[in-house]
């Protein structure tokens, strides 16, 4: 397993992650951390040389805080090849925008929650 999560060699990337997260995270974080929604979460988990915002290991549950970066032909596409990497692991990824948790935690939150239970019933 260390061999593709959580490498030493990209610690200092995750640290830089975690201290200049966006206000979007950080209110995202508040409800995620403390097993809140029924699953223990982690900010900045990496998986080779990506790094998830938020992962939750035992169900294999990753969500993405995307902002207005990532809606450039570009980043889309390296986000396409970035996922399909990432669910080679068996990891779903929930991606939502710093819009959404702003403005409608309550759905986001929901739609996490219904997920996490879904895993919690569908993962080895």
């Amino acid at each position: 397993m260390t061999l593709h999560f959580n490498r030493v060699g990209e610690r200092n990337k995750r640290k830089t992650l975690r201290r200049n997260a966006t206000n979007a995270e950080q209110v995202l974080w508040q409800h995620l951390s403390a097993k809140q929604l029924g699953a223990k979460f982690r900010r900045q988990y990496s998986v080779d040389a990506y790094v998830l915002d938020f992962y939750a290991p035992q169900s294999k549950l990753a969500i993405e805080v995307d902002g207005d970066s990532h809606f450039t032909a570009d980043a889309m596409q390296y986000d396409e090849e970035r996922t399909a990497y990432i669910k080679q692991f068996g990891i779903e990824i929930l991606r939502f925008t710093n819009l959404d948790i702003l403005e409608n935690i309550k759905g986001v939150l929901d739609t996490i929650e219904v997920a996490v239970k879904r895993r919690r019933t569908t993962s080895p």
